[in-house]
């Protein structure tokens, strides 16, 4: 049997561990010879490393060892690309030398025969190349891990990239995951038992994902699913997929025109701001994971694109998931409680997410959470960015029962990911700068009962209303230039004076009233904050807008809702 077998053996299409283990188990011969070239390989490169450091020669060499990595991972092949194309948005790991090397492997990958990558467009799409393209360009405009891409235009007149994926592939795949889910199960005794116990399940769970990626015709349902979720995002481009021209090894879509996200140079000469283009790419990925759900697991400057009108592409939907309801609502929680330091909050969130069973004591968690994270976060939320608290967090593992969900294991990809792409923008980036803003004004503008009870979670503690909560909310979401203080009000009114706020009305006048005294600092603090973003003609439209909404309701009944709002106290 041989690797063609194995890949007929698996027409599903789907990463089955079992069934790959059977195979390899019965020739272990292919397993030991690629284990070998693997082992061989970085052991000759440590001791590269280790000869320029015995001769002093590490700065004379440290190019031509950067060069010499990326061949290395080049060599061995789409498992270890990947690792590399993760390592090349991190400019605060890795050296820059061997940033500038291993950010080719990207997109400036070898490609393969190009008479092979027509035959399967041929094969798979079951016509000429005539019969389809009007264009086709005779070499890849890029190579990447899995596939290469042609430039073309179809005989109906639109310019579209053509993606081809190499050739045998799903074998290749097999061999190094059955590799590394094996040396998983070795690696898994020596380490404690919180980091170890999910070592394989994320090896399986990178598998999946693999490959879905490779399964062109899943790739093009999850952007169409993607285009949907940014359907009313005017500053979210996702290319239009040719279905005709779409098949399992074959994907065609929309050209799309812009620059790499980490070309600097090329997008301020077009007039654009780095940190604009940041902000956008940081928000739409905030919103994968609090609003839709669905998430971009490989967003790598090779998969980003800054448009020349300033909008954000997303060119590749391979590695795809999706979170559910539940976990994205806790997300949001987490992130609040983080930034307010609600540590036993946060406990209970690890517990909601996984990363501590429910059995689990988190009483003598709280204080180590707050001695590490709060370090981590310091006196400014600006201080905080994501690969301060994963290392912080890392310390914790080794102390107490933490473990990392198999499906946390991709979304802390992508953050990190996405971090180190806005920090090769803007070297002074801080994640929760666009984070927090983000979730204040989902928190301030939310129309769903469960933000709303989130809202509330947030503004009162032990049954006091925390004024000096909604004083930061208000200030952080006015930093993003999204967030209209006349809006939220008017929501806030509508949500007041409805039966949903009756709580929320005699929890406020209690507030108002709190300590035999009435809070008119507070009170004055809050308007001093707004009050430059109101003029009086908006305030007037807003005012009519809310009687409007809740004449509905009929006169009667405002106006007894406004007098037990405003005038009562329960």
């Amino acid at each position: 049997m041989n690797s063609q077998t194995l890949t007929q053996n698996q027409n599903n299409r789907r990463y089955d561990p079992k069934a790959i283990a059977r195979y390899y188990r019965y020739r272990p011969w292919l397993a030991w010879s690629r284990a070998v070239t693997v082992i061989w390989s970085f052991v000759w490169f440590i001791v590269s490393l280790k000869w320029d450091e015995w001769q002093n020669q590490e700065e004379q060499n440290k190019l031509k060892r950067a060069t010499q990595l990326r061949q290395l991972l080049t060599r061995l092949g789409p498992t270890f690309i990947k690792v590399g194309q993760a390592l090349s948005t991190r400019p605060d790991l890795i050296r820059k030398d061997y940033l500038d090397e291993l950010v080719k492997l990207q997109d400036q990958l070898p490609p393969f025969d190009n008479a092979i990558a027509y035959q399967t467009i041929e094969t798979q799409l079951e016509r000429s190349i005539d019969e389809i393209f009007s264009e086709l360009s005779p070499n890849p405009v890029a190579a990447a891990s899995l596939g290469q891409v042609y430039r073309g235009r179809l005989i109906t007149g639109e310019e579209v990239a053509v993606k081809v994926q190499r050739p045998n592939l799903r074998p290749i795949l097999s061999l190094d995951l059955y590799l590394m889910r094996w040396a998983a199960g070795w690696i898994s005794p020596w380490l404690p038992l919180n980091l170890g116990h999910d070592l394989t399940m994320i090896v399986d769970e990178f598998g999946t994902k693999l490959f879905e990626e490779i399964d062109y015709l899943n790739e093009a349902r999850n952007a169409e699913k993607f285009a949907t979720n940014f359907r009313n995002d005017p500053q979210v481009k996702v290319p239009t997929i040719y279905w005709r021209y779409t098949n399992l090894r074959v994907l065609t879509l929309e050209w799309i025109h812009g620059f790499k996200l980490t070309d600097t140079k090329s997008i301020r000469a077009a007039g654009l701001d780095p940190n604009a283009i940041v902000q956008i790419g940081v928000t739409a990925g905030l919103q994968q994971l609090l609003e839709h759900g669905f998430f971009h697991a490989d967003p790598h400057p090779g998969n980003l694109f800054a448009t020349p009108d300033g909008r954000m592409a997303y060119i590749d939907f391979g590695m795809m998931d999706q979170l559910n309801e539940r976990t994205k609502e806790t997300l949001v929680d987490a992130v609040v409680h983080l930034v307010n330091k609600d540590y036993s909050e946060l406990a209970e969130d690890y517990v909601k997410l996984g990363f501590l069973t429910p059995d689990t004591d988190i009483r003598p968690i709280i204080p180590a959470l707050e001695a590490v994270l709060g370090d981590a976060i310091g006196k400014n939320v600006g201080d905080f960015n994501f690969k301060t608290i994963t290392d912080n967090f890392s310390e914790l593992m080794y102390e107490y029962p933490f473990r990392v969900p198999s499906q946390f294991a991709l979304i802390i990809r992508s953050l990190v990911t996405q971090e180190g792409i806005a920090l090769s923008l803007n070297p002074n980036f801080k994640i929760v700068e666009v984070a927090y803003p983000y979730v204040a004004r989902r928190l301030l503008t939310g129309e769903s009962p469960q933000l709303r009870r989130r809202l509330l979670n947030v503004l009162f503690k032990d049954g006091k209303f925390q004024w000096q909560r909604l004083e930061s909310l208000l200030a952080i979401a006015r930093t993003d230039g999204n967030f209209d203080v006349l809006p939220t009000a008017q929501l806030g009114f509508q949500y007041l004076l409805s039966d949903e706020g009756k709580f929320l009305r005699k929890q406020l006048v209690l507030a108002l009233t709190e300590d035999d005294r009435l809070h008119t600092e507070e009170v004055q603090r809050l308007w001093n904050l707004v009050k430059d973003d109101i003029q009086p003609a908006r305030l007037i439209d807003v005012a009519i807008g809310v009687l409007t909404e809740l004449s509905r309701e009929g006169v009667a009944s405002i106006l007894p809702k406004a007098a037990v709002a405003f005038s009562s106290k329960p």
